[in-house]
């Protein structure tokens, strides 16, 4: 049993008091529940998986539970089952509500009662042989996708570097060159990639042994293993000269060049977010009392401060106009595409570009606050979502490594059974696990949705979820509600239908004339056709 601590928002009296405890008191498994109506706190003894249904009880008795979200970046994944194992691991803290895990972008999204903090999420995460920092807290840190994709470049080239060696006579055997090394060269060529290169698929393959699942390095480790031992027996105690060393070898470096492919492709897929992020400048000119100007970080600004805005300049924060008059580019936040004219009173974003004229800006927005900031927290919880076929592929993954290697061991048996030597029966089962890595099962996917979703923000439009990209298929129709998006924001006449007897000239002045001091958008087509 695990006692939780609920903080409970809704409460006027003892009579709601009550109410919530009774409502606690039903959920099953409940030993224990006590309100405090002062404090607006509940305390509950329960199993340590009962937080989603206390606090849909809390819910559904009217009141609202005080709930947190935390933002993981992970490493150490290799397909979806890892995804998978991390979901698993995650909902078995006390006080987490939901855990979802993405693969392509290496995020968990955490809904946890509020007084859990995000260090007993990271703890468990480690626990399980993967790793995890708060993302809130890596704004200084260098990018792990780009530090990630400079390791797996360096990986990648050592894994060629010694593996060329051995799977080059194999390709030139079909044209008569035979310069197979000796088996001594073979041995130091390949023990390298298998043990060095191929660590972190044992490492992977002993945590998810150890956690009674299976992944894609239980696959690559068994299968390289194979190869590798193998060939040491068939060198050492049969003194064969056909050997499998670059099979283990060649395995290993394809499955590193896959994984330095998905790291780019990762930090591709984040390219528009990245953009985003790109419009916040680094500084901001601020006024003291006196109007004197102080070049400051964003981090130093407070709500009220006034900024001086020269032409040219990115806003730095969600602001309103306190003096001056400008034209402000807002394409990249709102598809305006055309500078809209401001004036004092009216509000600005931040990341717009001011134009021509000086403005002084109040600051009334920032960090987390603005719409910036909306936006890039909405592109970025779209690409954290799943959508359904997604929940498919997980629940295929989570079988899928088991069946791989029960396969595995059938294919080894049938030909074990019908008569053929252990060697050739042992390759056809490596050929078995090592196909079958599931990491594209896993991966495609969430990297559609990080590509869609990002492409879509790079161009102005904002995805909501998942889901809604994969409906997007059936979409047949789009409307728009304004016009200055996708058109000029200027009507111009296109035809004229005229009265027999009329002069398409003669009722173009008769109308030119009517409309004559009208500010009307229409009006104003026509007084242009006239001049025309």
């Amino acid at each position: 049993m695990h006692e939780f601590e609920l903080s409970i928002s809704g409460m006027t009296c003892a009579a709601c008091a009550g109410r919530v405890e009774r409502a606690l008191q039903k959920v099953p498994a409940v030993s224990a529940a006590g309100v405090n109506l002062a404090s607006e706190k509940a305390r509950v003894s329960a199993p340590i998986d009962a937080a989603p249904a206390l606090a849909e009880a809390v819910s559904a008795a009217g009141y609202q539970v005080a709930e947190a979200e935390h933002d993981l970046a992970l490493s150490g994944m290799s397909c979806a089952n890892c995804a998978g194992r991390i979901e698993k691991v995650l909902r078995t803290v006390p006080g987490v509500l939901t855990a979802e895990v993405n693969l392509a972008s290496e995020r968990a999204r955490v809904k946890t009662l509020a007084a859990v903090e995000t260090q007993a999420l990271i703890v468990a995460v480690e626990a399980a042989g993967y790793g995890a920092e708060d993302r809130l807290a890596e704004d200084d840190r260098p990018a792990p996708v780009r530090q990630g994709l400079r390791w797996e470049r360096l990986e990648l080239a050592l894994a060629l570097l010694l593996a060329t060696p051995l799977i080059l006579p194999m390709l030139l055997t079909p044209f008569g060159w035979h310069l197979m090394p000796p088996a001594w060269l073979q041995f130091l060529l390949a023990t390298p990639v298998q043990f060095l290169i191929g660590a972190r698929f044992y490492r992977g393959a002993w945590h998810a042994l150890r956690a009674r699942s299976g992944n894609m390095d239980v696959l690559v480790a068994l299968g390289t293993s194979a190869a590798y031992g193998l060939s040491l027996y068939l060198w050492l105690v049969k003194g064969s000269p056909h050997l499998y060393f670059e099979t283990a070898a060649m395995v290993i470096a394809l499955v590193r060049l896959g994984k330095y492919l998905e790291t780019r492709a990762k930090r591709r897929t984040g390219a528009a977010l990245r953009a985003l992020e790109a419009l916040r400048p680094e500084s901001a000119r601020r006024l003291d009392a006196d109007g004197n100007e102080e070049e400051v970080a964003l981090n130093r600004l407070r709500l009220g401060d006034r900024l001086q805005l020269r032409p040219g300049e990115r806003i730095p924060a969600d602001g309103r106009i306190l003096q001056g008059e400008s034209q402000v580019d807002e394409a990249l936040l709102t598809g305006e595409s055309r500078p809209v004219a401001k004036g004092p009173g009216d509000e600005v974003v931040g990341g717009a570009i001011n134009g021509e004229g000086n403005l002084q800006v109040e600051v009334t927005a920032l960090g987390g606050e603005t719409v910036l900031a909306g936006i890039i927290r909405l592109v970025e919880d779209a690409q954290a979502t799943k959508a359904p076929i997604q929940q498919l592929v997980d629940r295929i993954s989570r079988v899928f490594v088991p069946v791989v290697v029960a396969l595995a061991l059938v294919t080894l048996l049938g030909w074990l059974l019908t008569g053929h030597a252990l060697e050739p029966s042992l390759l056809a089962a490596v050929a078995v696990l090592v196909i079958a890595c599931p990491c594209a099962l896993g991966l495609a996917t969430p990297a559609a949705l990080m590509a869609g979703t990002g492409v879509a923000a790079r161009h102005g439009i904002l995805i909501k979820d998942a889901e809604t990209l994969e409906r997007a298929q059936g979409i047949t129709t789009v409307v728009f509600d304004k016009t200055g998006t996708l058109t000029a924001g200027q009507l111009r006449l296109r035809h004229l239908a005229t009265a027999p007897g009329i002069e398409e000239a003669e009722l173009l002045s008769l109308a030119g004339s009517l409309q004559r001091g009208s500010e009307h958008p229409l009006a104003a087509a026509v007084l242009l056709a006239c001049r025309d």
